[in-house]
Formats: structure tokens, sequence, C-alpha cells
């Protein structure tokens, strides 16, 4: 009975994500072009040119990645904290407000931002008046007094869409945190410091890897952000991938970048999980 359970998830698997992987995998090989049709000649060459060409994408999409999931975690533990242990009965107030942003379409939430980051906006403004444009200009993220069509605008977008995929595992991992560990942690007279330390922060590794691969991993194949917030300069892999399957019309160029991608993305996932010490995720 169990397996008969199991039969519809892995029809749906294979019919819906094996299949057109595989058929993926079978177009990266091919050469031709759409008037004269592809035919399967077993081109792998096709995955060194589009390396070579592309990857200042690839390194591209994987500083934005890296830079939006370090700001969501900066931004996300403070407030995933106090949900899980400060909120009170303005828990579920706040939890809703965590992921109001889902009850919007992501691109309307993304074209948002061109408005917020608009030149001469109050957000510009006020980053002027910090002199935090004269900083961000000297480290290439921005371009003097202009945010927009920059990498901080890309990287800003990216931080809004997927804080909540962040926030959401972190809460579930703190809340399961028996408070009577930070009791024993006061009877023994450690520090809030030491306790978060060596308590808090340990018990929530499980949360902080999930939050973590929730956010970098969709975050390196996006292209919305990009094209609405950035310019051709900040063009990430996921742009080229676009372009290359709907516009030029390349198919194994787009199905060898896919997988590239792919597998990069699964060489950090493995090596990340292996470091961090936890195979518990939430």
């Amino acid at each position: 009975m169990p397996y008969w359970l199991l039969l519809p998830g892995i029809l749906w698997l294979l019919v819906f994500f094996a299949l057109p992987m595989i058929y993926q995998a079978s177009t990266s090989v091919q050469t031709g072009s759409l008037e004269e049709g592809y035919k399967v000649t077993w081109h792998f060459a096709t995955y060194w040119d589009a390396l070579s060409e592309y990857y200042p994408q690839f390194l591209r999409s994987v500083l934005y990645a890296g830079s939006a999931t370090i700001l969501c975690l900066i931004l996300g533990y403070p407030l995933a904290y106090l949900i899980a242990f400060r909120a009170g009965r303005w828990r579920n107030l706040i939890m809703i407000l965590v992921i109001a942003p889902f009850f919007t379409s992501f691109l309307i939430r993304t074209l948002a931002w061109k408005t917020i980051l608009a030149d001469g906006g109050p957000v510009v403004g006020a980053l002027n008046t910090l002199h935090v444009l004269d900083i961000t200009s000297w480290l290439g993220m921005t371009q003097g007094d202009r945010v927009l069509a920059t990498p901080l605008a890309v990287v800003c977008g990216l931080t809004y869409n997927f804080l909540p995929f962040m926030v959401l595992p972190l809460y579930t991992s703190l809340e399961r945190i028996d408070p009577r560990l930070h009791e024993a942690a006061n009877d023994l007279y450690a520090r809030p410091v030491t306790t978060f330390r060596k308590v808090t922060f340990p018990l929530s590794m499980p949360g902080v890897v999930s939050g973590t691969l929730l956010t970098f991993i969709p975050a390196a194949g996006d292209y919305v952000n990009a094209d609405l917030l950035g310019s051709t300069d900040t063009r990430m892999v996921g742009n080229v991938i676009q372009t290359q399957f709907l516009r030029i019309l390349d198919y194994p160029t787009a199905a060898a970048l896919s997988f590239i991608l792919m597998a990069a993305i699964l060489v950090m996932v493995t090596v990340y999980i292996r470091r961090s010490g936890t195979e518990d995720l939430v």
C-alpha cells in the first residue's frame, strides 16, 4: 500500500521533471538550425563554447545571488528571532506581514522597486544625504547618484523577493528550540551573547541552511530582477538562457547553459551542506 500511495507522486516527477530533463539533455548535444531542424550529433563542444562565452554572467549570477542571500540572512534572522521569542500576541500579524508579498505577482513586486529606487526619489535622496552612494559607487555597485540599472538595484530586488524564503525556515527552526535550554544557560550565568552563540545559533542551523538554499538557488537562476532593475551590464545567466530560448532560438546553447547552471549549483549546494555540519533541514 505505501508504494501504491507513492505511485502518483513518482509518475508526476517522471512526466514533469525527468522527461523534460532528458529532452533538454538531448537538445544540448544537437546541431542544426530552426529552419533545417536539429539532430542529435553528440556535440559536447556546445558546453565549452557556452561556458567560455558566458562565464561573466555565471560569475555575476553567483555574486548577486550570494550577496542577496547574505543580506536575507542578516535581515531575516533578527526578524525570525523576534517572531519566535518576542512577538507574543503579535506573532500571527508579523507572520502575515512576512508572507504578504506572496499575495501579489512576482512581476508587480519587482516593478514596484523601479518606483522605490527611481532617480530623484526619497530613497535615493536619503542615500545621497547619508553619503551611502559614495561608498557603493566606490565599490562598483552604483553609478554616481543613480541606483536603477546598477548591481545594487538587482541585489535589492533579489533580497526583497526572496526574503520570506529565508525568514520562514529560520522561524520554524527557532520555534522548535526548547525554552528550558535558554533557562539552563541563564542558570549557569551565561551572558545573552554567549547563550546565542552556544545555544540558539547552533540549534537554528537547520533553518539557516534551509533558508540560504531556498534563497540562493532561485536567486542564481532569476532573470526578472536583472531584466527590470538592471541593465546590459548586470545581466545574469538566467537572462542569457531566456534570450537564447526565446529570441535567438539557439536551443542547444540554451539547454547547455541550463545544465551548466544546474551542475554548478548542485556542486556548491553539496559542498555547503557538508561544510555546514548538519543534514537536518527544515
